[in-house]
């Protein structure tokens, strides 16, 4: 029988495989995230879910070992996970209004092959009012999320628009990963 590993301990991403019925195990890659300067987003994405990826085939084989990453970015700058909850503050204030992207990578390996690609993603949101952001930041929510929010939780309520795949902002675009599994051999 053919594995699935889940390179992530993403409770997102471990719903979205349960949600497309796929048998998968999960072994977490706690990798030293490494990316070469003056790295695009696009590069950033695959590199990050490329090396969760490999960190956890060299251990497992004889698997199918699929890795992602999910990064916010604005105006070419990528948004990380705020530190503070003024970060989150002034996240989410620039982010008021306007449109910004959401790239998800994908890197899968087996011993015989390997994809990697991503996904992108435009989210405008609403103009939000500074009580709006303080309530959500009093929540908890955005505070390990790229960007400051969650699209599948309350920071949905900031989603005016969505152009591209939902679940890719969620953390992994799932029907891109099923049909490349099934270009592998899965």
């Amino acid at each position: 029988m053919k594995r699935l590993i889940l390179a992530s301990s993403s409770p997102r991403r471990k719903e979205l495989l349960e949600m497309a019925n796929l048998p998968f195990e999960i072994l977490a890659s706690h990798i030293e995230e490494e990316v070469p300067e003056n790295s695009t987003p696009e590069e950033v994405v695959q590199s990050l879910a490329y090396q969760k990826a490999k960190a956890v085939a060299e251990l497992e084989k004889d698997a199918y070992v699929l890795g992602a990453d999910t990064v916010v970015v604005y105006n070419g700058t990528i948004l990380g996970k705020p530190k503070t909850e003024q970060e989150a503050f002034q996240t989410l204030k620039l982010l008021s209004g306007k449109t910004h992207e959401v790239l998800t990578g994908v890197a899968i390996l087996s011993r015989a092959e390997e994809t990697v690609f991503y996904e992108r993603t435009k989210v405008t949101f609403w103009d939000l009012t500074d009580e709006e952001i303080f309530d959500y930041i009093a929540s908890g929510e955005p505070m390990d999320k790229a960007g400051s929010y969650g699209i599948q939780q309350r920071g949905s309520l900031f989603v005016k628009r969505i152009d591209g795949d939902y679940f890719s902002v969620v953390g992994l675009p799932i029907a891109r990963t099923v049909r490349e599994l099934k270009k592998l051999g899965f």
